[in-house]
């Protein structure tokens, strides 16, 4: 259970732009520079950005590799009544980006935490894709290792929802094999790239499609991606899954098909009646 907020000073959570500038707002500007420090991802990636505003509010690095070591200390200093930022190098902070541990030690230290919304590569990439934003699952970044990689995609085969990543430069072809091994090459895709900067693409199709487009164009390999794939279509409830029609098939090879479809149904949680349709179809294929 979180601690009430008490009277110190406030963590805000700052979006930067992911690429044109002119995308920070006037509130985001006014708070970098009202601030007694800035938490930043890279600060040698922010000093420019803070430099185009003339911001010399003081910086601290605070990244994947020291954020529990640095947190505690910048708890303190909110405790002890500082204003403190935190940015990331592009977007809003904590997606795909450091600052969890963060804001979850300030808040249980009773720290007041508040967003100051903006860019989102996630966001935008999804507004422009012309694929469902109904329901969307956010993944991040793949596994680097190709086993891992298919495994987790294996895993996401089924979601009917449309499936979002951000991928790099170095990966993006096998990223794209590997989706459309897994997730079938005639899913309906959009990839965005380079969102906001001058050579922003948004590229749509399907997934075989778009790897062979972007294999064809090593100019459209370069950059920053977001990847949108859309959903598996629902699954048909009158429809048994692989797994318990295969449970139900040997059942049948050893019992009757009432004691069969009984015993499948409280193994795997199926429909009875299903289970009892498909055993019908497999008694006729016999």
């Amino acid at each position: 259970m979180s601690s009430p907020e008490i009277c110190a000073g406030v963590l805000s959570i700052v979006a930067t732009p992911i690429g044109n500038r002119e995308d920070i707002s006037a509130r985001a500007l006014g708070v970098l520079k009202a601030v007694s420090l800035i938490a930043a991802e890279d600060t040698r990636h922010s000093k420019k950005l803070l430099a185009h505003y003339g911001i010399g509010t003081p910086l601290l690095s605070v990244h994947e590799h020291n954020e529990r070591e640095v947190a505690g200390r910048l708890v303190q200093r909110l405790l002890a009544g500082e204003d403190i930022a935190l940015i990331s190098d592009a977007g809003t902070p904590l997606i795909s980006d450091p600052g969890f541990h963060l804001v979850r030690v300030a808040r249980r230290a009773g720290i007041r935490v508040i967003p100051l919304p903006g860019p989102s590569a996630l966001v935008a990439a999804l507004s422009v894709s012309g694929l469902p934003t109904d329901r969307f699952a956010f993944e991040g970044f793949l596994p680097a290792k190709q086993a891992a990689r298919r495994q987790r995609l294996q895993g996401l085969a089924a979601t009917t929802a449309t499936l979002v990543f951000y991928e790099s430069s170095h990966r993006i072809l096998d990223c794209l094999a590997d989706m459309s091994a897994c997730l079938g090459g005639a899913r309906e895709a959009s990839i965005a790239r380079e969102l906001t900067k001058t050579f922003e693409t948004v590229l749509t199709g399907t997934l075989s499609g778009l790897h062979e487009q972007l294999r064809a164009d090593s100019h459209q390999q370069k950059g920053e991606f977001v990847v949108m794939v859309q959903g598996a279509p629902p699954r048909d409830p009158a429809e048994v899954d692989a797994v318990s029609g295969q449970v139900l098939a040997i059942l049948m090879s050893e019992l009757p098909l009432k004691q069969a479809v009984s015993l499948a149904a409280r193994i795997t949680g199926a429909s009875r009646n299903v289970l009892y349709q498909q055993g019908l179809k497999l008694k006729d294929k016999r």
